[in-house]
């Protein structure tokens, strides 16, 4: 079976291509079957390859399927890898999308492009299963593409409005900045090492270069530049929360479980190279603490459902950046896992609230609908507090290994651990205070709802995540083999306590301002201090205000007084310059034969003294 790996990223594209060339005259439930069915069934297969990877007790395993170009000695294939990291991802993109898929068929089931949007979302599975099951670089680099392609289509999936084409444009130009970045590094990769085979380049790497080497720390760098643009880190990150401009189903798929953790599986996929360049590793653990605290601050001050769970999104990657820059791969890797069930669970729940409320996303235009919502509820509930590291919830597991290995890593792991605890502590705040009044107080809706959204196409896939973010963090991931069998790190029960508890007291806390309402924000905010700093981080901390000024009006200045455009002058300079040329050779057939015979006289004189002189 495991010949047939090829057939994941095939099924997906195979329903793509039905639903792009029938252009939307398919009834709804057939659209329904290929859109969703094509990815199930890549599941299915996953599921049972994986069964039979695990089973046979090999490391890895390759498929050639054929070569894609043969230029000199450059001979990239279609070739897929299995291994213990690709396997973890195959089956979070093929299980995770199933879900999200056939929880799109109910969101998207009153929509006139329902037949593109699942076209766009096959395509993108297609892609994101390049990315993760190419053994070279540059099939991975086909699939970072494809991912990014996929998330402009979707993005500015309803691009009659404006404000969503301009956030699809906004995502797309932010990430060809680390798009370029990589492709600057796999260009460094292939001259330096003379190969892209991800494998033979790592070996080729290990042999040729010492640790500290310029070369291993430039790749490395560029590398980071790839992975920050396409995970939302510090400082390509101001493209995720514009993203949520697309439908629900988008954000749980692209910007939750998947897309935005490319980053993490690529520096995880190359880690002996960051190994070899132990400060831009550290760099890793810097960008990500940075960003899980910026993040959780700008979280606490947003009003729209959907932009919360999106600078929940960055923190939570910020911590897989963090676990990779400590050298904790595995725990980052599962991090990455269990945050695809409880994250696409948050953002699917946040789905089934908004349509239940006719399009309503402003928090604070909701309330008191535990009871009406029962099941997004409860969704809400389990997957707040797997995200909020509850013990025993998947969150904990994953984020617990994390913490440790900070604490005991060299150098700055203090700083790490200690900034990833009070990240937590934020988290903990933010999540809650979302919970509690939404589903909690009195109702502020315009219009309460009746009963909840959708059937058991919406549902079912909720349900089943619900339990993935309980019981998520006890399924064992395969990837000891791959980074080996690292230093366990062991802390005392007492700061053991201190990690547990401090999410717990940011709950409480949470509860104490916007559930039994002990403490007012009113007051709280009744400083012009709370104010400026509120509104500081409410914009992103000011980070489009800089870019804008940095790079966008710039641009628009030198478009404006460039609107006549120079190289257009240029080229219309060349075309009169040729005219008169032409004039004046016109002039010289006049028809008179003796004027003729003198030209040609003159210049043979011409000719000859040149010949001569020289």
């Amino acid at each position: 079976m495991q010949e047939l790996i090829w057939l994941l990223p095939t099924y997906p594209l195979l329903g793509f291509l039905a639903l792009v060339l029938t252009a939307g005259r398919l009834p709804k439930n057939v659209v329904a079957i290929i859109g969703a069915g094509s990815v199930g069934l890549s599941f299915l297969t996953a599921a049972i390859i994986a069964a039979q990877f695990l089973a046979s007790g090999e490391e890895y395993f390759i498929k050639e399927v054929w070569t894609w170009m043969a230029v000199g000695g450059f001979t990239p294939g279609f070739n897929f890898y299995l291994d213990g990291l690709s396997l973890v991802m195959m089956l979070v993109i093929t299980g995770v999308g199933f879900l999200i898929h056939l929880y799109a068929t109910g969101y998207m089931a009153d929509d006139p492009g329902y037949s593109r949007f699942f076209s766009y979302m096959n395509l993108f599975v297609a892609a994101m299963l390049m990315l993760v099951l190419g053994d070279n670089l540059v099939l991975l680099y086909l699939g970072w593409e494809g991912v990014g392609l996929c998330s402009y289509l979707l993005i500015g999936f309803w691009y009659t409005n404006p404000d969503n084409g301009y956030a699809a444009r906004k995502a797309f130009v932010v990430t060809r900045v680390g798009d370029t970045a990589m492709a600057l590094g796999l260009f460094l990769l292939f001259a330096e090492l003379g190969t892209l085979n991800i494998q033979d380049m790592l070996h080729a790497a290990e042999a040729e270069w010492e640790i500290g080497n310029g070369l291993a720390v430039a790749a490395a760098l560029l590398l980071l530049g790839g992975a920050v643009g396409k995970s939302a880190q510090l400082p390509l990150q101001t493209w995720l929360p514009d993203a949520m401009a697309g439908p629900t189903p988008i954000s749980a798929l692209i910007h939750a479980a998947t897309m935005v953790t490319a980053g993490v599986y690529l520096i995880a996929r190359t880690h002996i190279l960051f190994e070899l360049a132990p400060n831009v590793q550290e760099l890793v653990g810097w960008v990500g603490l940075i960003t899980l605290l910026m993040a959780g601050f700008i979280a606490l001050t947003q009003s729209d459902i959907k932009r919360i769970l999106a600078f929940s999104t960055m923190s939570q990657i910020g911590y897989m950046f963090l676990a990779l820059g400590v050298g904790a791969w595995s725990a980052g890797i599962l991090h990455l896992m269990t945050h695809a069930f409880f994250k696409a669970l948050l953002f699917l729940a946040s789905g089934t609230v908004i349509l239940s409320l006719h399009h309503e996303q402003d928090i604070f235009k909701m309330g008191a609908l535990r009871q009406k919502l029962p099941v997004s509820f409860f969704s809400f509930l389990l997957g707040s507090l797997a995200l909020t590291a509850f013990p025993y919830t998947s969150g904990y597991f994953s984020k617990d290994e994390i913490l440790i290995a900070a604490h005991g890593m060299e150098g700055p792991g203090m700083i790490f651990f200690y900034g990833g605890v009070f990240g937590a502590f934020l988290t903990g705040i933010y999540t809650f205070r979302l919970f509690f009044i939404v589903f909690f107080g009195e109702s502020k809706a315009a219009h309460p709802p009746e009963q909840e959204y959708g059937g058991w196409n919406m549902n079912g896939p909720l349900i089943l995540l619900m339990i993935l973010s309980v019981v998520g963090g006890f399924i064992a991931v395969p990837l000891d083999p791959l980074f080996g069998d690292h230093e366990e790190h062991h802390i005392s029960g007492l700061l053991h306590a201190f990690m547990i508890a401090v999410p717990l007291i940011g709950i409480a806390i949470s509860a104490c301002f916007f559930y039994f309402k002990i403490w007012s924000v009113e007051k709280l905010m009744a400083s012009s201090f709370a104010q400026s700093l509120h509104k500081f981080w409410n914009s992103g901390w000011g980070f489009d205000w800089l870019y804008d000024r940095l790079f966008v009006l710039p641009f628009l200045w030198l478009a404006r007084i460039n609107r006549a455009d120079i190289i257009d002058s240029f080229y219309g300079l060349v075309v009169e310059v040729s005219r008169a040329a032409n004039g004046m050779i016109v002039k010289t057939q006049s028809g008179y034969l003796r004027w003729y015979a003198l030209s040609i006289a003159a210049g043979l004189v011409v000719l000859i003294t040149i010949g001569v002189m020289l």
